[in-house]
């Protein structure tokens, strides 16, 4: 099949990217040929290797905005995506491509359907939706039952706990993704062998985007404070967009550098140079404490699976996860008692757990593994 892939969310790296070469990667490893469809001005964080179409319209990005700026920005959003809708349908009703996939998507891309021709697409559409919490519920749930007569429309909700309704056939749900090593030489660390070296010298990884919400210096003064039987080092990496972001990271590594244990990295890292951040730690810590991680998958979560890294997460980050899998510890979110109380822990008992933690991270892996996300999307599109 040609399948093409809908990208309007302009972003310099990040999951997103890494979520479209998933996308891009496995289901060309599927025998598909696929083609991204971008609005015009749109400019890529990673060069896919694929043939790039360009339609009317402008990208989605962001920036911030404010009062009246985000009503304008809000209506010139909606407008774009208008023309982009009326420029697949174009190409779908040419015979150009036999489905498309929106890989970023809301109940608002949904919405804008019912003033759109492509609602009656000839084609597959596949919109991937990262999650929903339980304000935007009743929103998703009533534009899809929306289209509930449209049957090649088809909704398709990352969770990784129970499904929304079972009222709805037009609704699909799908484990999400784990983010893998592609570009280095990478093989599972084996977290029962050399036990004592591990207990002796642990290091430890906090990434991702820089945002207030994962309080991170509150981690910091929590993380310093532990009495910890090993060598820790904790690496901490962040990305920022915002001038107000990044001065807010400078200040906190201005306060903390030079603190036994505690590396900085102020980087935004993409591809290889991604890659080989994460590999070069024994876990990853996730001291996020945000009500929407109980409901959007979190993207440093499967990266710590495909990467076969154990982890500590707070309770709020999709609790089902560590419900079923053997990875690591959680934390009360919120609680800076209970973060200090299971780090302390998580670092002590690292080696004891090594061969446990080895088979779940290989069992998590293979149940939430990209190719097994490639067929499922590929079964939806064939339905």
């Amino acid at each position: 099949m040609k399948i093409a892939i809908y990208e309007n969310i302009m972003t310099p790296g990040g999951h997103e990217v890494d979520f479209d070469r998933i996308l891009s990667e496995e289901l060309t490893k599927l025998g598909h040929e696929i083609i991204f469809y971008v609005p015009e001005n749109f400019r890529f964080g990673f060069d896919y290797g694929k043939e790039v179409r360009r339609i009317k319209g402008e990208s989605t990005t962001y920036d911030k905005a404010r009062g009246f700026g985000k009503l304008v920005r809000s209506i010139k959003r909606e407008l774009n995506r208008a023309k982009n809708y009326a420029a697949l349908n174009d190409a779908a009703k040419a015979g150009e491509i036999d489905a498309i996939i929106v890989p970023t998507s809301t109940y608002r891309y949904l919405r804008a359907l019912k003033r759109s021709p492509l609602k009656n697409s000839p084609v597959p559409v596949i919109f991937i939706i990262h999650g929903v919490n339980p304000t935007e519920a009743p929103k998703f749930l009533a534009a899809a039952k929306s289209l509930a007569n449209h049957t090649n429309i088809r909704p398709t909700v990352l969770t990784t706990g129970a499904d929304l309704t079972d009222e709805l056939k037009n609704v699909y749900y799908l484990k999400p993704p784990a983010y893998v090593p592609r570009d280095i030489d990478f093989a599972p660390q084996d977290f029962g062998a050399n036990s004592q070296e591990k207990q002796d010298k642990l290091r430890l990884g906090f990434f991702g985007q820089f945002r207030r919400e994962k309080h991170l210096e509150d981690f910091l003064e929590a993380y310093l404070s532990c009495d910890f039987p090993a060598n820790v080092t904790l690496l901490v990496q962040g990305s920022t967009m915002h001038a107000e972001d990044a001065a807010a990271f400078e200040a906190i590594i201005k306060k903390y550098s030079g603190q036994k244990g505690l590396e900085f990295l102020h980087k935004g890292l993409i591809g290889r140079e991604w890659q080989e951040a994460i590999a070069s730690v024994d876990a990853l810590i996730m001291p996020y404490s945000a009500p929407r991680y109980r409901y959007h998958w979190s993207a440093m979560l499967f990266t710590a699976i495909g990467f076969h890294k154990p982890v500590l997460i707070s309770s709020e980050m999709n609790p089902e996860v560590l419900e079923a899998y053997n990875i690591g510890r959680s934390f009360m979110s919120g609680d800076l008692t209970s973060l200090k109380h299971e780090l302390e822990l998580f670092v002590a008992e690292f080696a004891k757990g090594g061969e446990a933690y080895s088979r779940e991270l290989a069992r998590a892996a293979a149940d939430f593994s990209p190719e097994k996300f490639a067929k499922s999307i590929e079964e939806i599109i064939s339905k």
